[in-house]
């Protein structure tokens, strides 16, 4: 590949930025930016922390595409996008990565710090999300900070969008900036919302998804005399274990194409449901998310699992299961393998970390599969140990640093 800019200086001013990049990755990990769906305010603390360092780094312009949301504080969900102005002004590089991050989860078993009190050690950034998904984030913004500190114009505008509602839908994020009209189909679309630790993988398609609630009704009764109820725990999870294997069973194929290659049915969240150890509960409400190979019809999933409901309501007299739906999500096309942005970005993954990329589908649940079912072609790349809504997440910052010079080579390219 012919370099369209002497990298030498660029590349060398990305590395010189590496502590200031660590310094600002963990300055975003210590603002939680939580959905109001898993208890939390929304993410305008942390947008307004993201716009004070974006203006000190010369960006041409700062937009913001609110979305109205009633249920948190500040009745929005802020959507960012910051631009830097591109000799060809009428084309654009996206880089799309979100504000948002999932809850901590069990606060003990986080060893290293607590979740929002991030430390850097051993090469690594710990925090929630420091991974998922402020690794990329600041790697997007220090690789266009290069280019502004050196004078440097990219070929195209490079457009950083930063959105919230990921975690949970993306209804009030990368969807509202669609519906927006923000986006064209010519433009370049990069998500680095997912990647291995050889940073030698491209995304250019998702699963289906589709999650679901169970509500198992029985009778509460005092434990020492369980035959006076009708434990809902104990339906519950054996509901949720025969759907599990009877969907697995059922929808079996693998495409290699996929990683994991096979559909996934994982019983995931469960609600509290009695207060007291001796309380048998008359209900219990766990959820079920599912990641779907593209060959398989949703509704006919959705009917396996009302069939399994019946079987159980016959086995137990007076049990009732309600299943309902929280989302589903028919893969859309995926990205041409041989469309410009896979093979630009393919050339800069190349030139920075000397590997052969390649190309792939995932279990979904990135904003790349919006502009796909938008009918306009995304990838999703990053290189990330996979640490994401784990305790101890952490981010490296080798990745960090590196995954700027590829960000950066694919502005000038």
């Amino acid at each position: 590949m012919v370099m369209p800019v002497n990298v030498g200086p660029l590349f060398s001013e990305i590395d010189e930025s590496e502590g200031e990049m660590v310094e600002a990755l963990k300055a975003l990990v210590r603002v939680p930016a939580i959905a109001p769906e898993n208890g939390g305010e929304g993410e305008v603390k942390k947008s307004q922390a993201l716009v004070r360092m974006l203006t000190k780094m010369g960006f041409d312009k700062i937009e913001h595409y609110d979305a109205e949301d009633a249920r948190v504080p500040s009745k929005v969900r802020p959507n960012i996008v910051a631009y830097n102005k591109g000799q060809d002004a009428t084309k654009k590089l996206w880089i799309i990565t979100h504000l948002d991050v999932v809850p901590p989860g069990e606060e003990s078993l986080w060893s290293v710090t607590k979740p929002f009190e991030p430390v850097a050690a051993d090469g690594k950034v710990y925090g929630r999300g420091s991974e998922d998904n402020g690794q990329s984030l600041i790697a997007s913004i220090f690789a266009v900070k290069a280019l502004i500190s050196l004078g440097i114009r990219p070929r195209r505008t490079v457009a950083l969008a930063f959105v919230a509602d990921e975690e949970v839908g993306s209804k009030y994020g990368i969807q509202h900036l669609i519906a927006r009209g923000l986006f064209d189909p010519e433009d370049l679309i990069v998500v680095p919302d997912y990647g291995n630790e050889q940073g030698d993988f491209i995304e250019i398609a998702e699963k289906s998804m589709m999650s679901f609630r169970v509500r198992t009704l029985g009778k509460q009764t005092h434990a020492s005399t369980p035959g006076k109820g009708l434990n809902a725990h104990r339906m519950g999870m054996a509901y949720a274990l025969a759907l599990d294997e009877s969907l697995r069973r059922k929808y079996a194929a693998k495409d290699e194409k996929f990683l994991p290659p096979e559909s996934t049915f994982e019983p995931t969240k469960k609600d509290k449901n009695v207060e007291a150890v001796n309380i048998i509960p008359g209900e219990d409400v766990l959820y079920f998310d599912c990641r779907i190979l593209p060959k398989y019809n949703l509704d006919a999933i959705l009917n396996d699992a009302h069939l399994v409901v019946e079987e159980f309501e016959k086995t137990y007299e007076g049990a009732k299961i309600k299943i309902e739906l929280l989302s589903k999500t028919a893969a859309p096309e995926p990205t041409d393998p041989n469309s410009e942005v896979v093979h630009k970005l393919k050339e800069a993954i190349q030139a920075v970390r000397g590997t052969e990329p390649r190309v792939g589908g995932i279990g979904g649940g990135t904003c790349a599969a919006f502009f796909r079912k938008a009918g306009i072609p995304a990838v999703v790349w990053s290189t990330i140990d996979e640490t994401a809504h784990q305790p101890d997440e952490y981010a490296k910052v080798e990745n960090l640093v590196n995954d700027a010079k590829v960000f950066a080579l694919l502005a000038v390219q």
